[in-house]
């Protein structure tokens, strides 16, 4: 089994945490990957924000969280 398989809408949680600030240092680069991930286990609210989210991120940032993104996704369970 996957790190975190099934588990989208935490992984959803977690990204609304770094979007906001919340218990940890603001950072929409880690906020959007955790939102894709979610998005990836068929979390649409995750989708939904990731989208959101892109709308006010540089591409340099959108591009440095598909990389984290990858990178997650390619270390296995």
């Amino acid at each position: 089994m996957r790190r975190c398989e099934g588990h989208g809408l935490a992984l959803v949680k977690l990204g609304s945490m770094y979007e906001g600030g919340r218990g940890v240092t603001q950072d929409y680069v880690h906020a959007y990957k955790w939102y894709d991930l979610g998005a990836r286990r068929n979390e649409k609210t995750g989708e939904q924000l990731r989208d959101e989210l892109e709308k006010r991120m540089t591409p340099a940032q959108v591009a440095e969280a598909q990389r984290m993104t990858k990178e997650w996704m390619a270390e296995g369970p």
